[in-house]
C-alpha cells in the first residue's frame, strides 16, 4: 500500500525564532520522522501549503482538495493546522468522497520534546489502513467523522459533536 501524505503547515510544523519570539511554519517534518520509525508501507510527501489554518483562504483549500483528488494513491493523510482542520475536512469530503482521507495535526510543535504530534501520526496512520471511503480527523487518540467534531478551543482537544 503507497500512502500519499499531504502537508499544509499548522502547529506541526511550526519552529520557535527566539530572536523575533516568534513561531513561524517551517519545514515538513513527517518524512523524516516516518523514515526514523522505518514504517512498512511506501509513502510520498507533498508539501502544498506552509500556512497557519486561521490564515487559510477558499482559494487554499481548494488547492488542497485537488492535491488530494489528483494524487496517485486511494490512501492519503493530510497534515494540517488543527484550528481549520474541521472546515478543510468539510471540503475534502464533498469533493473527494472517494478516497481514504484521514487529517491530523499537533497542539504542540513536532519539534518540542512534549508533543503530540508522532502520537497523532501514528494513530492517523493506523486508522487510514482500516477506515472505509471518507474523511476522518485523528486527534487525542480518537478517531471522528471529519463532519461530526468540533475543536474546544477551551479544553485543547477534539471532541465528537452529536447528530
Amino acid at each position: 500500500m503507497k500512502i500519499n501524505i499531504i502537508t499544509t503547515g499548522g502547529t506541526i510544523d511550526k519552529i520557535y525564532f527566539d530572536a523575533k519570539s516568534d513561531y513561524q511554519v517551517g519545514d515538513p517534518v513527517i518524512g523524516e520522522l516516518l523514515k526514523r520509525m522505518e514504517v512498512g508501507f511506501e509513502f510520498e510527501v507533498t508539501s502544498v501549503l506552509r500556512k497557519d489554518s486561521l490564515d487559510l483562504t477558499d482559494d487554499d483549500r481548494q488547492l488542497i482538495v485537488d492535491q488530494v483528488k489528483n494524487c496517485d494513491s486511494d490512501y492519503v493523510l493530510v497534515t494540517h493546522g488543527t484550528d481549520g482542520m474541521v472546515e478543510t475536512g468539510k471540503w475534502l469530503r464533498e469533493q473527494v468522497p472517494e478516497k481514504h482521507i484521514l487529517m491530523t495535526g499537533a497542539l504542540q510543535p513536532a519539534i518540542f520534546r512534549e508533543t503530540d504530534a508522532i502520537f497523532n501520526i501514528g494513530c492517523a496512520l493506523g486508522a487510514l489502513q482500516a477506515v472505509q471511503p471518507g474523511v476522518y480527523i485523528a486527534m487525542n487518540g480518537q478517531l471522528f467523522d471529519a463532519t461530526r467534531v468540533v475543536k474546544n478551543v477551551a479544553a485543547n482537544r477534539f471532541e465528537p459533536v452529536n447528530p
